[in-house]
C-alpha cells in the first residue's frame, strides 16, 4: 500500500517521455523490472505491491508495472492510480508487459493502494483477483420481450452490384510523429449507380500494427520490422462496406497503423493525427472528383463520389479521430498542430462511433452522431463514448441528433473482422475476459453474448441506419436510433437499446447547480470521490454517463439520485426558471435503474408556474443485463404524452416542476435529464462557435531568477462562448475550476506560470491546464501547459565501504555519496553477482526480517544471496532530495556454526536522464565466522 504525494508540480498530470524509446528492443524484462509473480518489491524503505517497481534516478526515475503476460494493444489508455487519484498515463516497454511512468516530483509513501487500469478495468494482480468481489452480486437478468420491428430495415441489401479494390499513395508526415504514416485504403462501391454517390469513410482503432505470419507474434510499432507484415485492420469492415455499397454509397476504409504505432507519447493519444489523416484522404477524393483520370484504378472502378454527402465511421480511437475530423472540418485547428492545411471541400453529414474513446470529452455538437456502446466491451470498458451524447447538451443549438445504441452482448473487437479470431489474418483475441470463471452476461455461449457474425451484422445495420438518416434524410429509420424502441430485423437476435438528445427535443429538466431537488431524491455529482455527493460509487457499479475525465471532483456534471423503500414519496425537480414544453407531444426522460432490475415504475407529473398540476402517466423501466464486470448503469428513454397537461389547462410555456413518484418496493433510480419531444429530424445547421485549443510550452528553468510564462491558448472560430477551465494547484492535489467567456483573437484564458531558476539537478516541472466546452464553444486540444526542463547535470555518485569486512552478527555497510545535493531523489542499486572464488553469503546468513523486508517471503532456505530472486537480486539505495549521503546495509546473522569466511560481490549502478544505465564501482564484502 503506497501513498503518492507530489512535491513540486501538478496533480493528475499527463506525463510523457521523449519520442525515442529508451528501452532495448527485447522481449525480456530489464534487470530492474520485478519478476512476474513476485509478491512484492522494495523501493528504498517502501514495500510495493506485486508487479510494481521504482527504477532509475533523478529525471529518469520511473514507476514501473509489469504484467505476468503481454497486455494486448488496445484503444483504452493504460493509467496508474493511487486510490482514486490519477497519477498519469505510462508508456509501454517493447516487451508488451511493462509500463513506465516518469515520477517527476511524485513521492511514494506507505498507505495508499496503487492500481493500474485501462478503460476503467483493473489490470494489476490485486485488481484481477478482486474484480468479482469489488461489487455486490447482482440478480439474474429477466429477459425482456423483443422490441417491435421497424417498418424500414436499413440492414437489407440494396440493388447495386458492388466492386472493390485498394489504393496506396505516398506516405505523409504528421505533426508529432517521427515516422511517415501510410496512405492506404480499401474501397468498396456500387457499379452502375447513377450520378454522384454519397461517401462513407471508415477509420479503425488502435490495435497491434505488425505480425509475423505463421506465428503468434504481434507487436505495436511503426514501421513494421523486417520479417513482419502490417495487420490489415482497414479490411475489417468489409461487411458494412458491402452493405452500404449495395445501397449506393462509395465506401473507403483507411489504414492508420502509422498513427497507432506512434501515438503512445502524444498528449491527445493521436486524435489530431487521426483527424489529419482522415482529411488528407478526403482531400485526395476531392481532387479525384475534380480530375477523375488522376484517380487510382480502385476509385475509377466505382461510381463518382459526392463529397457534399459524407458519413464518417470510426471504431475505438478511430471514433475519436473521426469526431475530431468532423470538428476540424467545421472549425479549423491551429495550423501548427494540423497535418492538413488545405481547403475543406467536403461536408460531414454524420458520424458513427463504435466503442469509441473520448479522452478529451470534446464532441462535435453540430454533427449528428450514433455512438455504439458494446455491453461486453473488454477494451474501452467504461463505455466513455456515452459522452458523445451527454457532452453535447447545451453546447450549441441542439438540433443535431446524438444517439447512443447499447448493444447487449457485444465485445469491442468483433466489429472488426481483422480483430476477430477465425476471421483475421493475424492473431486475434476476444477482448472480453472474465479471468476467474464464466460471466453470466458476456462469456461466449451465454444467452446474451453475441457471436462474431451476429455482432458484425449489428454493426453493419446500425451504420446503414445512420447513413440513411444523417446522409439520406430518411426519417423512417429514426425510431431505430432515437429511443423510440424499435428493432431492425437484419440485426438478428441482438438486443439494441437506444436513447438520444437533440433533434426535435427542447431542454426542460437538466440537473445542475441551479436545479432544486426535494422529496426522496438529491442532486448528485457524476464525478466526485465523496460518496455522500457521488451519484454512484465504484463499489456499486459503473455507468457510461459517469465516465472519468481529468479530475475528480468535476463540476458541471450532475444527475438526480432517487432511492426508496415501499411506496416512495414524490421527488420534485425544479429549475431556477420555468421551462417551455410548448409544441412537444411528449416528455422524454432518460432514467437509469440498476442492472437486472425489472418493473420499476414511476408516476410522472408536471406543475406549471401557476400551480396547476397534471399527472402525465406511469412509466415502467427495466435494467440492462449486467454483471460485476460490465458497465450497465445506463439510462433508458421513457416517454409520457403531454395530453393530460393540455386537458388540465396547464401553461406549457411555463412548467415549473417535474415530479417522479416511485410505485412500491425497494429501489433506486437516477434521472439524467428530461426533454420536450416530438417526432422528426430537423436539419442540423452548424452554429457559429468559438474554438479553444490549449498548447504546451517547454522552457529551460535557467540558473537563477524567476520568469513568468503563460500557458499557450488559441481561440479561433466565430462568436463568443464559455468553457470551464481547470488548473491544478502547484504543490497540492487540488484543482481549481472556473467558467471563462472566450472570444476569437482575445486572451480571455490567462494561466501564468512562474519558473524558478537554479543550479541544482532536479525534476522537470510540469504545470497543466485543461478545458471543457460549456456553451457556444468547441474544444480541440483540451489540455496543455508549461513544462520547465531541468538543465543541470546530475551529481556524480561515489560508493565507499564503511564496514566491508565484518564478523557474523555485524552489518556490511557501504556509503553512497553525491558530489552535490540535488532537488530530486537520486536512486540506484547494487546488483548482486554470483561468487566464484569462495563460499557466497546465503539467505540463511542474513537477518531474516531484513531479508523479507527487502525481497518478500523467501521460500527456499539456503540459497546464495545473489539468487534470491529469479532474474537478478538488487540492493536498492536512494539519496533524498537535498541530502548528499545514504547507506546500503546488509545485516548478517550469527548462527553459531563453524564455517569459512563467506563473500558478497556486486556491481553498483545509477541511471542518467536518458534512462541509460551508468555503471559504478564493484563492491565486495567479507563475513568472518564469529565462533
Amino acid at each position: 500500500m503506497i501513498r503518492v504525494t507530489r512535491g513540486v508540480t501538478t496533480a493528475v498530470a499527463l506525463l510523457a517521455l521523449t519520442a525515442a524509446s529508451p528501452w532495448p528492443a527485447s522481449a525480456q524484462p530489464s534487470p530492474a523490472s520485478p519478476r512476474a509473480g513476485s509478491p512484492e518489491s522494495r523501493s528504498g524503505d517502501l514495500t510495493l505491491p506485486e508487479g510494481w517497481q521504482v527504477t532509475g534516478d533523478g529525471a529518469g526515475r520511473q514507476l514501473v508495472w509489469t504484467s505476468p503476460e503481454r497486455v494486448p494493444a488496445g484503444d483504452a489508455r493504460i493509467e496508474f492510480h493511487a486510490g482514486e487519484r490519477l497519477l498519469g498515463r505510462p508508456l509501454p516497454r517493447p516487451d508488451g508487459r511493462s509500463f513506465a511512468l516518469p515520477l517527476g516530483g511524485l513521492r511514494l509513501e506507505e498507505s495508499m493502494e496503487l492500481r493500474v487500469t485501462a478503460g476503467g478495468r483493473r489490470l494489476d494482480a490485486a485488481g484481477r483477483a478482486g474484480a468479482a468481489r469489488e461489487r455486490p452480486p447482482v440478480p439474474a437478468a429477466v429477459p425482456e420481450a423483443p422490441l417491435p420491428a421497424n417498418p424500414v430495415d436499413p440492414g437489407a441489401p440494396g440493388r447495386y452490384r458492388t466492386v472493390s479494390g485498394e489504393y496506396a499513395l505516398r506516405s505523409v508526415r504528421l505533426p508529432g510523429l517521427p515516422q511517415p504514416v501510410e496512405m492506404r485504403a480499401t474501397v468498396v462501391g456500387p457499379a452502375g449507380a447513377p450520378g454522384r454517390r454519397p461517401v462513407a469513410l471508415f477509420l479503425h482503432g488502435r490495435h497491434d500494427t505488425c505480425y509475423t505470419p505463421g506465428t503468434e507474434d504481434v507487436r505495436i510499432t511503426w514501421p513494421c520490422p523486417a520479417g513482419t507484415r502490417p495487420i490489415p485492420s482497414e479490411q475489417g469492415y468489409l461487411r458494412a462496406q458491402r452493405l452500404l455499397a449495395s445501397q449506393g454509397y462509395v465506401t473507403v476504409s483507411i489504414a492508420a497503423n502509422g498513427v497507432n504505432g506512434q501515438d503512445g507519447n502524444l498528449e491527445d493519444a493521436g486524435a489530431q493525427a487521426r483527424s489529419s489523416l482522415v482529411r488528407l484522404h478526403l482531400a485526395r477524393w476531392a481532387d479525384w472528383s475534380a480530375h477523375p483520370a488522376s484517380a487510382p484504378a480502385a476509385v475509377r472502378r466505382t461510381a463518382p463520389a459526392d463529397l457534399s454527402r459524407v458519413l464518417l465511421v470510426g471504431h475505438s480511437r478511430g471514433g475519436e479521430g473521426v469526431n475530431r475530423a468532423a470538428l476540424d472540418s467545421l472549425n479549423p485547428p491551429p495550423a501548427a498542430q494540423d497535418g492538413y492545411r488545405g481547403p475543406v471541400r467536403w461536408k460531414i453529414r454524420g458520424n458513427v462511433l463504435i466503442g469509441p474513446t473520448v479522452f478529451g470529452q470534446n464532441p462535435a455538437p453540430d454533427v449528428p452522431s450514433t455512438t455504439i456502446l458494446p455491453g461486453c466491451d473488454g477494451d474501452v470498458s467504461d463505455l466513455q463514448g456515452q459522452i458523445y451524447v451527454d457532452g453535447t447538451r447545451g453546447v450549441s443549438r441542439g438540433t443535431a441528433l446524438h444517439s447512443a445504441a447499447y448493444v447487449v452482448g457485444a465485445n469491442h473487437n468483433f466489429f472488426n473482422s481483422e480483430w476477430t479470431p477465425g476471421q483475421a489474418k493475424a492473431p486475434a483475441i476476444d477482448d472480453f475476459s472474465s479471468d476467474d470463471g464464466t460471466d453470466p452476461v458476456c462469456s461466449p455461449g451465454t444467452a446474451t453474448r453475441l457471436t462474431a457474425t451476429q455482432q458484425q451484422a449489428v454493426g453493419a445495420t446500425y451504420v446503414a441506419a445512420s447513413a440513411r438518416l444523417f446522409v439520406g434524410g430518411d426519417d423512417a429509420v429514426r425510431p431505430l436510433l432515437d429511443g423510440t424502441g424499435r428493432r431492425a430485423p437484419s440485426a438478428g437476435p441482438a438486443r439494441v437499446l437506444t436513447h438520444a438528445v437533440g433533434a426535435h427535443r427542447t431542454p426542460a429538466f437538466l440537473p445542475g447547480p441551479s436545479v432544486t431537488v426535494t422529496g426522496g431524491g438529491r442532486l448528485c455529482a457524476q464525478i466526485d470521490p465523496d460518496a455522500a455527493r457521488a451519484c454512484l460509487s465504484p463499489e456499486e457499479g459503473w455507468s457510461p454517463h459517469f465516465a472519468f475525465w481529468e479530475t475528480s471532483p468535476e463540476p458541471g456534471r450532475d444527475a438526480v439520485a432517487m432511492k426508496w423503500t415501499g411506496r416512495g414519496g414524490p421527488v420534485a425537480v425544479r429549475p431556477a426558471r420555468p421551462v417551455s414544453l410548448a409544441g412537444a407531444g411528449s416528455l422524454a426522460l432518460r432514467v437509469i435503474v440498476p442492472p437486472n432490475s425489472s418493473g420499476t415504475e414511476l408516476d410522472v407529473a408536471v406543475t406549471d408556474a401557476s400551480g396547476r398540476r397534471a399527472h402525465l402517466g406511469r412509466a415502467r423501466v427495466d435494467g440492462l443485463p449486467g454483471s460485476p464486470r460490465t458497465t450497465a448503469y445506463w439510462s433508458r428513454e421513457l416517454r409520457v404524452p403531454l395530453a393530460a397537461a393540455v386537458r388540465a389547462g396547464l401553461d406549457l410555456k411555463r412548467i415549473g416542476t417535474l415530479e417522479l413518484t416511485p410505485r412500491g418496493g425497494v429501489g433506486r433510480a437516477w434521472l439524467m435529464d428530461a426533454w420536450g419531444w416530438r417526432p422528426g429530424t430537423p436539419a442540423a445547421a452548424p452554429a457559429p462557435l468559438a474554438r479553444v485549443d490549449i498548447g504546451r510550452l517547454t522552457v529551460a528553468e535557467g540558473d537563477s531568477g524567476v520568469r513568468t510564462y503563460r500557458v499557450p491558448v488559441t481561440v479561433s472560430g466565430r462568436g463568443s462562448g464559455q468553457v470551464r477551465l481547470f488548473v491544478p494547484v502547484p504543490g497540492t492535489d487540488g484543482v481549481t475550476s472556473r467558467t471563462v467567456t472566450v472570444r476569437p483573437g482575445r486572451h480571455d484564458i490567462d494561466v501564468p506560470v512562474e519558473v524558478r531558476g537554479n543550479t541544482r539537478y532536479g525534476y522537470d516541472v510540469t504545470h497543466d491546464a485543461f478545458v471543457k466546452a460549456v456553451r457556444g464553444t468547441v474544444v480541440g486540444s483540451h489540455r496543455g501547459g508549461v513544462t520547465a526542463r531541468n538543465d543541470d547535470a546530475m551529481p556524480t555518485v561515489r560508493l565507499t565501504p564503511v564496514a566491508d569486512d565484518v564478523a557474523e552478527g555485524s552489518a556490511l555497510v557501504w556509503r553512497v555519496t553525491l558530489s552535490a545535493p540535488a532537488d530530486a531523489e537520486i536512486s540506484g542499486g547494487i546488483r548482486l553477482e554470483a561468487v566464484t572464488d569462495g563460499p557466497e553469503l546465503s539467505t540463511t546468513d542474513v537477518d531474516r526480517a531484513w531479508l523479507e523486508a527487502q525481497f518478500g517471503e523467501v521460500t527456499e532456505p539456503g540459497r546464495p544471496l545473489s539468487a534470491t530472486l529469479e532474474g537478478g537480486t538488487n540492493l536498492w539505495f536512494s539519496v533524498p532530495a537535498g541530502r548528499t549521503t545514504t547507506e546500503v546495509t546488509v545485516p548478517t546473522a550469527r548462527d553459531g556454526l563453524a564455517e569459512p569466511t563467506e563473500l558478497l560481490r556486486g556491481s553498483s549502478y545509477t541511471y542518467d536522464g536518458s534512462w541509460e544505465p551508468v555503471p559504478g564501482p564493484e563492491v565486495t564484502g567479507r563475513v568472518r565466522d564469529a565462533s
